[in-house]
C-alpha cells in the first residue's frame, strides 16, 4: 500500500492506495505542536477504524506547505511505517514545466493538483482548491503550469468578519435558504456564501477570458459546498491532491 500525505496550514489530508485505487482518505486538523509520536497514534486510530494495517504500508509520499512539520512527518514515516518518506517539491519534479517567476514560489500542493488535473482531465485546465486560501491554478493544453490566483479562503473570510466586528457572532459556513437574511446569523451566512460564490464566478470568468475554454476542477474542504451555488465546475474531486501524489510517486519512485 501507498500512504499519501498532504500537509496543509489548516488540514492534513491522508490517503491510502492499493495500486491506483484510493481505498480510504481522511482529513484532520493541522497541529504544528504535535510530535511524530502523537501523529502516529492518530494514524493508528484512523487505520484501525478503516480496518487497515499500518504494517501493510510499503511507501509514503508527501507534500507540505508547513515546513516546521516536515521533520515530524519524516520521523513518522521512518519510525512507524519503516520507510523513508518521499517529499514532492515543485522544482524537483519533471512532470510539469512551471512558467512562474520564480518557480520555487509555487506551493508543492498546487503543482501536485495541477499534475493530477492534467493527467485525469487534460488541458487547458483550471484547478480551484478551497483551502486556507482559495487558489486558482491554470494548466496549458501542453501540460505547462501557467500561474494562478490566490484569494483568502472562505473560512478565513468568515473568521475575519467575526474577529473584526465586535457585535457579529462566529457562524457555521453553509448555503442559506434565501439570499436576504432574516437574522444576523442568516445575513452573515448569505454574505459569506453568496459573496464567495460571486468571487469564484468572477475569477473563473476572467481566467477563461485569457485561457479560453478549459476544464475546471474543484477540490479542497469547501469544494462541495461552494459547488452547490454555481455551475462553473466540470468535476468535483476532493481527493485530487491524493491522486497527484500517487502520480508523482509512480513517476519518481527510487
Amino acid at each position: 500500500m501507498l500512504l499519501a500525505i498532504d500537509i496543509g496550514n489548516t488540514n492534513i489530508a491522508l490517503g491510502v492506495f492499493e495500486g491506483r485505487n484510493l481505498v480510504h482518505s481522511w482529513r484532520v486538523s493541522t497541529r504544528k505542536d504535535q510530535t511524530a509520536d502523537e501523529y502516529a497514534v492518530l494514524c493508528r486510530n484512523l487505520f484501525k477504524l478503516a480496518d487497515l494495517s499500518m504494517a501493510e504500508v510499503e511507501s509514503v509520499v508527501l507534500c507540505s506547505v508547513v515546513p516546521p512539520l516536515n521533520d515530524c512527518f519524516s520521523i513518522l514515516a521512518t519510525q512507524y511505517f519503516g520507510v523513508a518518506g518521499l517529499f514532492i517539491e515543485a522544482t524537483e519534479q519533471d512532470l510539469m514545466p512551471i512558467l512562474y517567476d520564480p518557480p520555487s514560489d509555487v506551493g508543492a500542493d498546487r503543482i501536485v493538483d495541477a499534475i493530477a488535473a492534467y493527467r485525469m482531465y487534460g488541458g487547458p485546465s483550471v484547478v480551484v482548491d478551497f483551502g486556507t486560501a482559495t487558489t486558482f491554478d491554470t494548466i496549458s493544453v501542453d501540460g505547462e503550469y501557467l500561474g494562478g490566483i490566490i484569494a483568502p479562503g472562505i473560512g478565513v473570510s468568515a473568521d475575519a468578519l467575526f474577529r473584526q466586528a465586535a457585535k457579529l457572532p462566529r457562524i457555521e459556513i453553509k448555503k442559506p435558504e434565501r439570499a436576504i437574511g432574516k437574522s444576523t446569523v442568516s445575513s452573515m451566512q448569505s454574505g459569506v456564501f453568496h459573496g464567495y460564490v460571486g468571487l469564484v464566478e468572477g475569477v473563473l470568468e476572467r481566467i477563461k477570458d485569457e485561457l479560453g475554454p478549459a476544464s475546471v476542477t474543484a477540490t479542497g474542504g469547501y469544494a462541495a459546498l461552494i459547488a452547490t451555488g454555481l455551475s462553473g465546475f466540470d468535476q468535483i474531486e476532493p481527493d485530487l491532491t491524493m491522486h497527484g501524489l500517487r502520480i508523482c510517486f509512480e513517476h519518481m519512485r527510487p
